[in-house]
């Protein structure tokens, strides 16, 4: 088929090289322009458009598209069987969707309606999920309301982080795209009317942490939220950011955010959490033996205070 491919994070990148592999016209690609990123600040192409440029497909980087009639057209004018989106990052008008013979088709990381919206995968952990998914629809001009044309599911355990997740329906967005474009075109299913939730764009406030919430809710938490936006809680009044932790036992009750031990076990409003990753400021990431043998911090004290 011939394609026009619209995406930009790492999540999109499985899904433009299975495409490619399997022989379809990739006429154009878009991504996000770059943008300026990392400590110095340099400008990076998205994941995407480094992606596409490897394998020689053009790439366009429009900054945006509901009123650009001159994209419009240019979109209008591949004479495309299909587009295939895959967390892009700008909405498509209906001059756009309704271009491609086959219509737009949009890899979307959960089991629709269940998390329509920006943040489905740390959406999908943060409310404590026993399945999450892809589901492939075809777009229209509302926000992840089209019809399903093909979807799968993947169990969530007690060890799902944002980042294993993600990586498993990035694979998974990558094989249902491929085999959706290999069978026949058909009307879709409409998206039940019953159970439908949103899930918001992230800030960096999500990631504070609540000590009196109890202990189950914050490792859902730190597993979302974790590498982004980072979860976080102070100490002596630095930021410290908080890169795992494990349920533990609460041999007493003691006040929210209290260190309960030597090995970093924390009180919550229900139970404990023991930290075992986490970051200081100007510092990697590291293990907690590491940090406490640099920074030994005593039983008693109180984080988030």
């Amino acid at each position: 088929m011939r394609l026009a491919f619209m995406g930009t994070p790492d999540f999109a990148v499985p899904a433009l090289l299975a495409l490619h592999a399997a022989g379809h016209e990739i006429a154009i690609v878009y991504s996000q322009p770059p943008r300026p990123a990392g400590r110095g600040q340099s400008v990076r192409l998205s994941p995407v458009h480094q992606a596409a440029e490897t394998l020689g497909l053009p790439v366009r980087t429009p900054a945006r598209l509901r009123t650009n009639a001159e994209e419009h057209a240019f979109f209008r004018d591949l004479k495309l069987d299909a587009a295939v989106v895959a967390a892009y990052g700008l909405i498509l008008p209906a001059a756009m969707l309704d271009a491609p013979a086959l219509g737009c088709l949009n890899i979307h990381a959960s089991l629709l309606p269940r998390w329509r919206g920006a943040a489905p995968i740390q959406a999908a952990i943060l409310a404590g999920d026993s399945e999450s998914g892809v589901t492939i629809m075809r777009m229209d001009e509302g926000l992840d309301t089209g019809k399903m044309l093909l979807s799968d599911q993947v169990a969530l355990t007690p060890a799902t982080t944002a980042t294993t997740l993600h990586d498993d329906l990035a694979a998974m967005g990558a094989r249902l795209i491929v085999t959706t474009l290999a069978q026949p075109a058909g009307p879709g299913q409409p998206q039940p009317e019953q159970g439908v939730t949103y899930a918001g764009r992230l800030t960096r406030e999500d990631g504070r942490i609540d000590w009196t919430r109890d202990a189950a809710a914050l490792d859902r938490q730190i597993r979302a939220l974790t590498p982004w936006p980072g979860t976080f809680t102070t100490l002596n009044g630095e930021v410290l950011k908080i890169g795992a932790a494990t349920l533990a036992p609460a041999a007493h009750l003691a006040p929210p955010g209290k260190i309960l031990d030597e090995a970093l076990t924390v009180a919550t409003g229900d139970g404990a959490l023991r930290i075992t990753r986490l970051q200081r400021p100007g510092r990697g990431m590291m293990d907690a033996d590491p940090f406490l043998r640099g920074q030994p911090v005593p039983a008693g004290t109180v984080l988030g205070s």
